[in-house]
């Protein structure tokens, strides 16, 4: 019961926020007007979107690597992951107010070469490593703006506190697991009964704190492919500005990207980020001298990016749905 309360309370906290974004995003549409953002938009052609979409299959395909490397041993094959990671990003967007999201399918979709015993903590490991990664690309980005760009402290100063809230929010998870406090709140929920058996809670538990304590390999080449993927983002986002004809260099697409994984990770109670990401995209904009209809044409554009792979990943879910006998069955058969 508590278990559902929670999830419904999650679910209407989101709609609050997500209507809150649209009203923020309306609001920047009436301020601005749409001339200046069809302005912008005017230039692009057909051929210039598709390669505005092609980056993030090589930022999906570093970023798969980051998810392999959190895995103890290799076990499912990379095309899998890859596979599996795309529709996991699709569900994690077109679920955002919902109760199934795209991690949960991740686990699932790999069932067929990995058990959840092992599938759910590297889905764990791989999102601490990513918001590692991006607080790490979020200091990148800070240093390029201080020292390349002419931005004003106000908006330094928002990155810096953007950097600070993000390192403290990855300490605190970190922290979590591998001071045994998933074992511990397992038990928690059986006191109060909300659970019946802490066997997976301890098994998870103990599962992290393994590879924490051992794994340091593959925990590094984990955080290392992640960031590589932070750091094709903002390859990414100068492929973007090229194709709206924005005038900008690999710095400022590093610190308009920076400031963008930033905003989107403060603001992940808002779904998609919506309304919150086109207004930082805006203001940065603004302050480096393209105006602030050029900043909310580049968040369109990169939210056209983002249904093209959406729809992708919705694909590749429907093709991987069908599969052999789950690992997890087999493990436990031959036990």
């Amino acid at each position: 019961m508590l278990v559902v309360d929670g999830s419904s309370t999650m679910r209407t906290l989101k709609i609050v926020f997500l209507v809150l974004g649209v009203g923020l995003l309306g609001v920047l549409l009436y301020r601005v007007g749409t001339d200046p953002i069809l302005e912008t938009l005017r230039r692009l052609t057909w051929w210039q979107f598709v390669l505005v979409c092609l980056p993030y299959a090589a930022v999906t395909a570093v970023d798969t690597l980051g998810w392999r490397f959190a895995f103890a041993r290799d076990r499912a094959p990379f095309w899998r992951l890859l596979g599996a990671r795309l529709a996991g990003e699709a569900l994690n967007v077109v679920t955002a107010v919902g109760a199934v999201g795209g991690e949960a399918a991740k686990a699932w979709l790999v069932r067929r070469d990995v058990t959840y015993e092992e599938s759910v903590p590297s889905i764990i490991i791989a999102k601490t490593t990513i918001t590692m990664a991006q607080a790490l690309f979020l200091v990148i980005g800070l240093l390029v703006a201080w020292l390349a760009l002419p931005l004003t402290s106000d908006l330094l100063g928002g990155m810096l506190w953007l950097l600070v809230i993000e390192v403290a929010a990855v300490g605190g998870f970190f922290g979590f697991q591998v001071s045994g406090l998933v074992a511990r709140g397992g038990r928690l929920l059986k006191l109060v009964g909300v659970v019946d058996d802490t066997a997976h809670a301890e098994t998870l538990d103990r599962t992290l704190r393994d590879y924490y304590r051992t794994r340091w390999r593959r925990l590094v080449l984990s955080l290392g492919f992640h960031l590589l993927g932070w750091l094709l983002g903002a390859l990414e986002a100068l492929v973007m500005l090229w194709a709206l004809d924005v005038k900008a260099s690999l710095a400022t697409a590093t610190a308009i990207e920076a400031l963008g994984s930033g905003v989107r990770f403060a603001t992940f109670l808002v779904p998609a980020s919506l309304g919150p990401f086109e207004a930082a995209n805006a203001v940065i904009f603004a302050a480096l001298g393209f105006g602030v209809g050029a900043g909310l044409a580049f968040s369109l554009m990169r939210r056209a990016r983002q249904v093209v792979w959406i729809a992708i990943g919705i694909v590749v879910l429907v093709l991987m749905r069908w599969s052999r006998t789950p690992a997890d069955v087999v493990a436990r058969a031959s036990r």
